[in-house]
């Protein structure tokens, strides 16, 4: 599934509807000499939905950063619809990223203001709409994610951890974006409240025409929401030969996975990583 080269010139849109609309190649991230990503080359067709998992510090955050141009790549690139994000304006550049919404691990709402004012806030600071509508779509919006209207006038702090979620949702829908990225959506929340939260990835899938990139270490979720998985592998501990991407296949497949490592992380079996580990500590 990986993308073939594009031949076109950097910057210019083709036009087809038909090309992916998120593109990676051969992408590479390193800080301070530290290789995070290296040669990821991947593409995400519209409507997909792809689930990234893999363990910690195996460049999942960091590649959902690239995507949006949060973190430059140090080789490679990011094409968005056609364009490379690294030839774009810092204008060109927000007008991608108001193309984007983002469900952050902790809902990452406001605590001095309202629900209500949460969801509003990014339709307030883009786009200039009478408050009626305002209203409207922040109603709609937390119908949509199964919260009563009441809950519109509390703040954050009077919320349960499953309510934050579904306001950080609602908040990332006002906007109607081509692209809903989720990081982390049910950490820290009891199996019930996480199935809610799978459930309303899947009917917003339904509601929208949207591609969807849920980073993820819930195997549920991913088996639940994804047509696709990605698994990521920490650089440091593969060979100069091996891929970083471990698996990229629907989420059926995880549990055959040829390479070892996927099935052992998909059945949550410490397998040789403790080796590593006993290893590392000889050190």
């Amino acid at each position: 599934m990986n993308a073939a080269p594009v031949q076109k010139s950097e910057g210019v849109a083709e036009g087809s509807g038909t090309r992916p609309l998120i593109e990676a190649e051969d992408l590479t991230v390193e800080f301070d000499r530290q290789t995070v990503l290296r040669d990821i080359t991947v593409s995400i067709d519209r409507g997909q939905t792809v689930a990234i998992i893999g363990e910690s510090g195996c460049g999942k955050t960091v590649f959902m950063k690239t995507l949006v141009g949060l973190i430059a790549p140090s080789n490679g690139r990011i094409l968005f619809d056609g364009q490379t994000l690294r030839n774009m304006s810092h204008e060109q550049l927000t007008a991608v990223r108001r193309r984007f919404g983002f469900v952050f691990q902790n809902a990452a709402l406001f605590d001095s203001m309202s629900v209500f004012d949460n969801v509003a806030f990014p339709l307030r600071q883009n786009e200039v709409v009478p408050e009626s509508e305002v209203t409207r779509r922040v109603m709609q919006h937390i119908a949509e994610v199964g919260l009563p209207k009441d809950v519109t006038r509390k703040r954050p702090a009077e919320l349960s951890g499953g309510m934050r979620k579904r306001v950080g949702l609602a908040r990332a829908l006002i906007l109607r974006p081509e692209v809903i990225v989720y990081d982390e959506p049910t950490t820290g929340l009891d199996p019930i409240m996480s199935d809610v939260i799978n459930e309303l990835i899947l009917d917003t899938r339904r509601r929208y025409p949207v591609t969807s990139v849920v980073v993820t270490h819930d195997m549920h979720t991913a088996r639940k929401v994804a047509d696709r998985v990605l698994m990521f592998y920490p650089r440091m501990r593969l060979d100069d030969d091996e891929s970083q991407v471990l698996f990229d296949g629907p989420p059926s497949d995880l549990e055959h996975a040829e390479d070892r490592r996927v099935r052992q992380f998909v059945r949550g079996e410490a397998g040789e990583r403790l080796n590593e580990l006993a290893h590392e500590m000889d050190y």
